[in-house]
């Protein structure tokens, strides 16, 4: 009796769908809710920084460069290398790897750090909201040039 109720408890494991295949991969963690949105602005050196500001969301690009153009607090010792816009509105196209920005700029009025700041900003707001960190960002000027510049990536996010 013992041993025919082994036999039916194991008939049943082995036709219940159970495998012994360990886990299956998921994908990418959800990103979950943000605290805030990190803006990159530059320290004294000469070197990006990553400020958070605390909002309870993550936002979208185009929030977070308007942050990001609105300038920073000078207690903590960062500066932006891009002309402050009285009109920061980016337009702003995501692809699968690719986020397109048309700022309302000259190329002028952005240092080679200050690109360097709009990258870092949109990647990082891109890749927290679930984005491929393998996506690039291609600039575009509205004053003075429509040319885009070329794709590029973040140096702070690998």
């Amino acid at each position: 009796m013992k041993l025919l109720r082994a036999l039916a408890v194991c008939l049943l494991l082995t036709s219940c769908g159970v495998s012994p295949d360990g886990p299956t991969p998921g994908g990418d963690a959800p990103t979950g809710v943000a605290p805030g949105v990190t803006l990159y602005f530059v320290d004294a050196q000469q070197r990006l920084q990553p400020d958070e500001r605390k909002s309870g969301r993550l936002g979208s690009i185009a929030d977070a460069l308007a942050l990001l153009f609105s300038g920073v607090a000078p207690s903590r010792g960062l500066h932006t290398e891009i002309a402050l816009s009285a009109l920061p509105r980016v337009t702003v196209t995501t692809e699968l790897e690719l986020i397109q920005l048309t700022l309302p700029l000259a190329r002028r009025e952005v240092s080679p750090l200050g690109i360097d700041q709009i990258v870092c900003t949109a990647l990082g707001v891109h890749v927290q909201g679930g984005g491929a960190r393998t996506a690039k960002v291609r600039l575009g000027f509205t004053i003075g040039t429509t040319e885009a510049d070329t794709s590029r990536t973040c140096p702070l996010i690998k």
